[in-house]
């Protein structure tokens, strides 16, 4: 039976004094990060590395504040992921504190040496999982220019439908036809790179002809940057919507949330498919792994009992457009590609699973031709592992079955 390497990570993120020895511990972050897995099965990334990380910088040296401040804290180099939290204490003997259990915490006292103890007894609980909140102290960011969208409730003004489709003309029309049933004036856009492109007929539908074959990612990326709306919701050519395809439970979701990218739902025959994607950092020369385990929730999206944060969605999801854009999707991975999206947002984007919304699943129609391009091939798949070896920095990539 495999079992997943377990990881700890440990930050101090900022500590201050005054000429009284009066300390704000504002963040100290233990998170553990554990996961179990049963049969994991492991794909090894082989071949040459002779490029430095990109993903390294200067700023993230340690530097630490010399002792004669006169406390010794780091200015650069720790961060923090899980702020939302509360501080407690093992023991307050000699020293004044306000904040037991709470989301900050003031400790004072005379002695010095009471304070560099505190140390070893002071612990933090994250009690919130959220992203982007790994700031060293606080720092003015460079102005930028806003982005507004249509405030309007209509749900035409705020979403696009966005496929990707090849060589399965029946099937995208069958798509359409159930979309329209639901959705009558909601805009679609087509990626299609099929051998021999047809025209799709219909109203506020844009097609896009690529060169042939030019595969799954690159043309999310080209319907994707088609979007003029805050959000796109992304379907297979061979979906179907159902009474229970309902995108505005999707936006409701993302609205109450700011903080979410991407929220999926569930597909019929495979139901509410997501997982977790933890990074364990190797060394220079060999690079890390890459852990995927099935079927893993982080926590409830507050509000909403039926999602939960996860690392990965199923094909059926609603994304924030700009977010999505950021990230992209890697035109090298033309013919089976789903997780890298995911695995190339991971640390950036914010990710759930709901369970309330659905959507239907075409019978398969026998099409030997698109099964030719759609089967992934041996020398395709470690094409793929050698990419990702050098564009991640990977030596393996761990496919972990539910428990």
């Amino acid at each position: 039976m495999g079992r997943c390497k377990q990881v700890l990570v440990l930050a101090i993120f900022c500590l201050s004094a005054s000429n009284t020895h009066q300390m704000d511990w504002y963040a100290l972050d233990m998170h553990m990060r554990t996961a179990n897995c049963t049969c994991c099965s492991q794909e090894t990334l082989m071949g040459p590395f002779d490029h430095p990380l990109r993903t390294s910088s200067s700023l993230n040296r340690l530097i630490l504040a010399p002792s004669n401040t006169p406390l010794q804290y780091p200015i650069q180099g720790f961060t923090v992921f899980h702020r939302s939290g509360k501080w407690s204490i093992c023991s307050t003997f000699g020293l004044n504190q306000e904040g037991q259990g709470e989301k900050e915490i003031t400790v004072q006292s005379t002695s010095l040496y009471d304070l560099n103890n505190l140390l070893g007894r002071l612990t933090y609980t994250s009690t919130v999982y959220r992203m982007r909140t790994g700031d060293l102290g606080k720092a003015i960011d460079p102005a930028f220019l806003p982005y507004p969208y249509s405030l309007i409730a209509d749900i035409n003004d705020r979403v696009t439908i966005v496929t990707k489709t090849f060589l399965r003309y029946t099937e995208l029309q069958v798509l359409i036809s159930s979309i329209r049933t639901y959705y009558k004036d909601i805009k679609i856009i087509i990626a299609d790179d099929s051998l021999e492109p047809q025209k799709v007929n219909g109203s506020n539908i844009e097609q896009y002809i690529m060169p042939p074959a030019q595969g799954w990612f690159a043309g999310r990326n080209l319907a994707v940057s088609q979007v003029t709306t805050k959000y796109f919701l992304w379907v297979d050519d061979d979906f179907l919507f159902t009474d229970k395809t309902k995108i505005e439970n999707l936006v409701e979701v993302m609205e109450a949330t700011p903080e979410l990218d991407v929220v999926g739902g569930s597909v019929a025959g495979h139901g509410q498919f997501y997982f977790s994607l933890v990074y364990e950092e190797g060394n220079g020369e060999d690079g890390g792994c890459l852990n995927r385990k099935g079927a893993v929730k982080y926590q409830p999206v507050p509000g909403f009992p039926t999602c939960s944060f996860t690392s990965g969605v199923v094909n059926l999801f609603l994304g924030r457009t700009d977010a999505v854009r950021k990230v992209g999707f890697d035109p090298r991975l033309k013919r089976v590609a789903h997780s890298e999206f995911f695995m190339d947002g991971l640390g950036s984007l914010l990710v759930a699973s709901c369970s309330h919304v659905s959507i239907g699943h075409q019978p398969k129609i026998a099409n030997a031709k698109y099964s030719s391009f759609r089967r992934q091939k041996s020398k395709d798949l470690e094409d793929k592992l050698a990419h990702h070896f050098f564009k991640n920095h990977l030596k393996c990539i761990l496919l972990c079955s539910q428990e």
